[in-house]
């Protein structure tokens, strides 16, 4: 099972990829395509042509996970533009699940991750 978690980088490929390519196609689109380490624990999103279908590759640890949707009617309602300055685009795991579900990314709202701050928590937990 394959749960993406908030503190998971999820990263989209900004142009369309050839949907014929594997887990080891899309490796080694991720090593030379995008410039990125497709072992660093990211999910790396990966859309057709047709724009009716995405592939998520994660590296688990132990292998590779490739995970395919393929839309029955439409398109996906948003992808980052192919003409962007940047090879990927980064999302939040909570707009990764809009995405999949047809919606718009950009109009999701979430909580902000919450990320201790060294130190901290520490000294309030002596004082206690």
């Amino acid at each position: 099972m394959l749960q993406v978690t908030p503190q998971m980088r999820v990263l989209l490929a900004v142009a369309p990829a050839d949907f014929r390519k594997g887990i080891d196609g899309l490796v080694a689109l991720c090593r030379d395509g995008l410039g990125l380490d497709p072992m660093s624990g990211a999910v790396f999103g990966f859309r057709n042509r047709r724009a009716n279908g995405v592939k998520l590759l994660v590296y688990a640890g132990h292998g590779f996970w490739l995970c395919q949707l393929r839309l029955s009617t439409g398109r996906l309602g948003w992808w980052p533009r192919a003409d962007a300055p940047e090879a990927t685009h980064a999302l939040a795991s909570h707009e990764l699940s809009v995405l999949l579900a047809g919606g718009d990314p950009r109009q999701a709202r979430g909580m902000p991750v919450w990320r201790r701050v060294d130190g901290v928590s520490d000294r309030r937990m002596a004082a206690v």
